[in-house]
């Protein structure tokens, strides 16, 4: 008889979009945020802005890690990676990479992966599992 675990593929996925991301989040929080800001005020938004950065690149993808209001948190971090392509990589969103796939296909995993844990939920293997954002 199969028997499916879906609890252990969605902490994978959990394990890999929450991860992968986090490694953004460390890398910018390390290098400082006045990039981002720049990037902002240059729009005209303001500068602080760039805060958010630290909320969808580290706090979301480590509530996903743990497993903690994971849905929230996979809003919250999808929400970050439409910012990301409107902000930075908006002119590469019907372009090819080199390699022959789509330019924006890591940022397009990060944001489908983030998408479908908002409407699955992090499974058993999770910190809390009982809430609606779970």
């Amino acid at each position: 008889m199969k028997t499916k675990n879906v609890d252990l593929g969605l902490l994978i996925v959990r394990i890999g979009v929450g991860l992968l991301m986090l490694f953004h989040g460390i890398s910018k929080l390390s290098g400082g945020l006045g990039f981002i800001q720049g990037m902002l005020e240059a729009k005209g938004l303001p500068g602080f802005i760039a805060y958010g950065v630290i909320v969808g690149e580290v706090l979301a993808p480590l509530a996903i890690l743990v497993g903690f209001r994971t849905r929230i948190a996979a809003l919250i971090y999808a929400f970050n990676m439409v910012v990301a392509v409107l902000m930075v990589h908006a002119a590469q969103f019907f372009t090819m990479s080199e390699q022959g796939g789509w330019a924006l296909e890591l940022i397009g995993l990060y944001f489908l992966g983030a998408i479908a844990l908002f409407f699955t939920g992090a499974g058993k293997y999770a910190a809390s599992s009982t809430n609606t954002w779970d």
